[in-house]
């Protein structure tokens, strides 16, 4: 049975399509268009409580019975638990999934996102700090990652949802003013996975309203 996905074109709404591809599930795009406000509209909010994209309801859930889920980091875990995919179900593997996956939710997020923020303001004495602050901390996480990243094709042993939650910020890269070629195992990284086929449909889903 099809998944539904309400979503918008972001970062966090790309890693979820990015996941139902290489996970080979069926699925379709509702649209939720964030800047004409329809992520408050109440048949959105009785699933998404805390009225973000992106969220999934899945009629074939647990026991068979339909369920939805909201926060992008769930919605990952969720599906990799439905299919047995990109999240080891035991051991230190799985550690590493999930510790990369919080510090994307926790930081690679959080943190880009208020660059996107200070950017679009028009004035520069409300930019100026703000943008300072973060942007500063922004490319401190890119070090993080790659540092991990030297010698590794992934963050953990083997591709998993971690590498779609990070990825789906690191395509903002442009937007957030980093050039990844200062970066250069997240750059390597960065290619390899938009090479991959199911991560190009992923991205190629339309996801905005009239596209």
């Amino acid at each position: 049975m099809t998944i539904e996905l309400f979503t918008f074109d972001t970062p966090n709404g790309r890693k979820i399509s990015v996941a139902l591809e290489e996970m080979g599930l069926p699925y379709t795009v509702q649209v939720v268009d964030i800047g004409a406000g329809q992520q408050f509209a109440p048949d959105f909010v009785r699933i998404s409580p805390n009225n973000k994209i992106p969220a999934i309801v899945d009629p074939n859930g647990p026991d068979g019975q339909p369920i939805s889920v909201f926060e992008s980091g769930a919605i990952l875990l969720y599906l990799a638990e439905k299919t047995g995919l990109f999240l080891p179900r035991e051991g230190r593997t799985r550690v590493e999934v999930l510790e990369w996956l919080m510090f994307q939710m926790g930081g690679f997020g959080p943190m880009p996102g208020q660059v996107h923020h200070f950017i679009a303001l028009a004035s520069e004495a409300d930019r100026r700090y703000g943008l300072a602050r973060y942007m500063a901390e922004t490319r401190r996480l890119y070090g993080v990652m790659d540092r991990r990243l030297q010698g590794r094709s992934f963050f953990a042993e083997e591709l998993s949802i971690a590498d779609f939650a990070l990825l789906g910020w690191v395509w903002r890269h442009p937007r957030h003013q980093v050039d990844l070629a200062d970066f250069p195992q997240v750059q390597r990284w960065y290619q390899a996975l938009m090479a991959r086929p199911a991560v190009q449909r992923g991205f190629a889903v339309p996801m905005r309203a009239g596209a």
